[in-house]
């Protein structure tokens, strides 16, 4: 889940002897879910249904049944036989009647371009680059701000504001490894100088004024439970959000999914291993975040066991119900 929460494409595989069980669809759920914009269902060991198209169908038809329930635009089904790679890099010649594309081929032809989110920028602030060099002048006063942009697209001389704290600032310039650029966008990794010295660390957010983000200590999260241990309410944990990492408590367990009909259940007692449901946390203090369906970077999360460190959710914050206001420091600089 952790893994899948980063990509742009999933493949679920079916064997074609046992159709649609309930991890295809657990996988599929999960896909949806984590927001993963291309799903590819591989019908593996076609070899073993004698090549049968009507097979084929058969769980492609099963599959759609319950896909409108889902939000996965981009659905590809490709019948293989990994034994001696059936439409996995060459086209079969033992299914004539499967028209599409071989499996690797596909892999290689999606677009993805488009994917990644370039509205609302956002900079999880990572470190604080102070390098300090005598010998290079241009360094002796040099303090930016680095980390992985992401959303949208940061440009010199755009007017920025510092979260939690709410300052407010115009970027002077902007550098990456290779040398300044004039604008940057997600996923580059940058480092950010600022016209004005505020007061910036580890774990802050930078973000532009259009599409501003949520902040919080009252949370919503859907979460996937891997731990053997139950998730029950009143426990704490920590929870590692962008570059920081605070401590929640459990408030409560709204609801359970039914992962054969895909419908929620209200408040269970417990979250066992695997189970997938919807909670209210709250935080040690507040969070710069946006909903996962807007932002799957600014809007993911894991759960950590305190004592032992083990991760033992993901999650996916639901939607801010209060935006941050621009104005929302008025002594800012």
């Amino acid at each position: 889940v952790t893994g899948a929460s980063s990509a742009n494409l999933s493949v679920v595989l079916v064997d074609a002897r046992l159709g649609v069980i309930e991890q295809s669809r657990r996988h599929t759920y999960l896909a949806s879910l984590l927001r993963i914009p291309h799903l590819v269902v591989a019908v593996n060991k076609m070899d073993l249904v004698d090549w049968s198209e009507e097979r084929f169908l058969e769980i492609r038809d099963e599959f759609e049944e319950f896909l409108p329930r889902l939000d996965i635009k981009d659905v590809k089904f490709v019948p293989i036989s990994a034994l001696n790679g059936d439409n996995v890099v060459e086209p079969s010649k033992n299914m004539p009647w499967y028209q599409g594309p071989a499996l690797l081929g596909h892999l290689e032809t999606v677009h993805i371009a488009s994917d990644w989110n370039l509205n609302g920028f956002r900079l999880p602030v990572q470190w604080v680059n102070r390098p300090n060099n005598p010998k290079d002048p241009r360094l002796h006063d040099f303090r930016g701000f680095s980390g992985q942009i992401a959303g949208g697209i940061v440009r010199a001389s755009q007017k920025v504001m510092a979260l939690p704290g709410g300052l407010r600032s115009t970027v002077k310039e902007i550098w990456t490894y290779d040398g300044p650029l004039q604008e940057a966008f997600c996923p580059q990794s940058v480092t950010l100088v600022l016209a004005d010295d505020i007061d910036i660390s580890r774990g802050d957010m930078i973000v532009g004024f259009e599409m501003p983000p949520g902040m919080s200590a009252d949370l919503s999260a859907r979460v996937c439970w891997m731990h053997p241990r139950a998730l029950q309410p009143g426990r704490k944990y920590s929870l590692k959000h962008t570059t920081q990492t605070v401590q929640v408590l459990v408030k409560s367990l709204e609801s359970r999914i039914n992962i054969q009909t895909f419908e929620p259940e209200p408040d269970p007692v417990e979250l066992a291993m695997n189970d997938i449901g919807e909670i209210k946390l709250l935080a040690s203090r507040p969070l710069v975040f946006d909903g996962y369906a807007t932002n799957r970077l600014t809007g993911s999360c894991v759960l950590i066991e305190q004592g032992t460190n083990h991760t033992v959710a993901a999650g996916m914050l639901l939607p801010p119900t209060e935006l941050v206001k621009p104005e929302y420091n008025d002594f800012a600089i």
